[in-house]
């Protein structure tokens, strides 16, 4: 729905609908914010991604999100260069995968059941600071009638330029007192506040159709530590397809190509067997460290963050941790007059947690980079498969994993 959005103001203006943004979009309504939630693509959208939903993502979630999964995984089969495979079996599930497509509208609709305004097929051209660069407009009443179950905004008024953050759109321009800026990668919110690249990769990915001889594939993922530093392949099963895709540093796109093309051929999934049903591709990247959280009243959320593990450059529970918090101080920092502070403790939260786990998983991706056979061998002892089981039901964390000091030392001296 986009009728109406020109000219109004709201406490919390969320850009990108992904899990940050409508993580962001949720919390900040529950907490009784005027919410206005944007994305450029028309939902449901296909989205490239695994879909893999560690356990700590779980419990951020609302039922209606769960209801999507697809996939509870509980055998998965490694290999280094498509040899050395080796297979790990639990009795209960060590992961969940999701169609993102399904996942993201369902977010979307539970942030909209809690009070935002969603607003899909609307881009954002421009963001625009208060000409007076305050943090955010002085508090003012916002209706919060509820209507198809958003609040409504209030309406600019004259002088709003020099106290609001003007964001211009295809459907207008907007008023915000805080901005979330939760568009991905490489996104014009995240150009804005400054986010800085520690590294860059390229994922290239195929939903495959399930093979009619579907035993090898139901609820089984497959993962090969690939012969380029730092790459990887995978396969996700979800109801009907394969999710089969590979990731490595950006910058040789025909090399990427390749190692899908020569993953699929080693698995026996062509084109007879298992036709192609999207391909796409996506650039990942992480934030160095000390990279801008905010910019005024502006801050970002997931991958408009550079928020991933760089080893497994998973970001799924990164974008739903980071947007909740990012919601949550938003709605204080526009109803309160200590908006400084509260967007602060957004970023100390994110530095202190998130930025721990970044930390260790670029450690550990030096020492995969260098050393690949030695994870995968180490992955295969009994306490390496367990302390995977044990990552993957988010049990653990590669924050708790770095307190182990003897285990990083080793790290970073195989880095070397």
């Amino acid at each position: 729905m986009t009728s109406g959005l020109d000219g109004t103001t709201w406490d919390v203006v969320v850009v990108g609908a992904g899990p940050a943004g409508s993580s962001a979009a949720r919390a900040a309504a529950l907490a009784g914010a005027s919410v206005l939630l944007l994305d450029r693509a028309t939902f449901p959208r296909y989205k490239t991604c695994g879909g893999g939903l560690l356990g700590e993502s779980l419990a951020l979630i609302p039922e209606s999100a769960r209801r999507t999964i697809e996939s509870r995984v509980r055998d998965t089969v490694v290999s280094h260069r498509f040899g050395r495979r080796f297979r790990l079996t639990t009795r209960d599930s060590h992961l969940a995968l999701v169609r993102r497509s399904e996942f993201d509208a369902a977010l979307a609709t539970a942030a909209q059941d809690a009070g935002a305004r969603f607003a899909d097929g609307v881009a954002v051209r421009e963001v625009i600071p208060p000409a007076d660069d305050s943090t955010r407009a002085a508090p003012t009443a916002v209706p919060t009638v509820r209507s198809r179950s958003w609040r409504y905004p209030a309406d600019a008024s004259d002088g709003q330029e020099a106290t609001t953050t003007q964001v211009r759109t295809t459907a207008g321009t907007v008023h915000a007192r805080v901005v979330v800026g939760a568009d991905g990668t490489g996104g014009r919110v995240g150009r804005h506040v400054g986010v800085e690249a520690g590294g860059v990769d390229l994922g290239l990915e195929d939903e495959v159709t399930m093979p009619a001889d579907d035993s090898r594939w139901r609820d089984v993922v497959h993962l090969d530590w690939g012969g380029s530093p730092g790459s990887y392949a995978w396969v996700f099963p979800k109801r009907d397809s394969l999710t089969v895709g590979v990731i490595q540093q950006k910058g040789a796109p025909d090399a990427t190509r390749r190692y899908l093309a020569d993953w699929r051929q080693h698995l026996g999934l062509d084109e007879a067997t298992s036709p192609t049903l999207h391909s796409s591709g996506h650039l990942t990247q992480w934030r160095t460290t000390g990279s801008p959280l905010r910019r005024g009243a502006v801050i970002v959320a997931g991958d408009a963050a550079g928020l991933l593990e760089p080893w497994t450059r998973e970001g799924i529970s990164f974008a739903l941790r980071s947007g909740t918090w990012a919601g949550e101080a938003a709605a204080a920092a526009a109803a309160a007059d200590t908006a400084d502070e509260d967007l602060d403790r957004y970023v100390r939260r994110v530095e202190t947690e998130l930025g721990a786990e970044q930390r260790t998983g670029a450690e550990l991706l030096r020492t995969f980079e260098r050393r690949p056979g030695l994870v995968h061998t180490v992955l295969r002892t009994r306490q390496g498969a367990r302390w995977f089981v044990r990552f993957c039901r988010g049990e653990t964390t590669l924050a708790r994993f770095a307190r182990h000091r003897l285990v990083m030392l080793v790290a970073r001296t195989l880095a070397r």
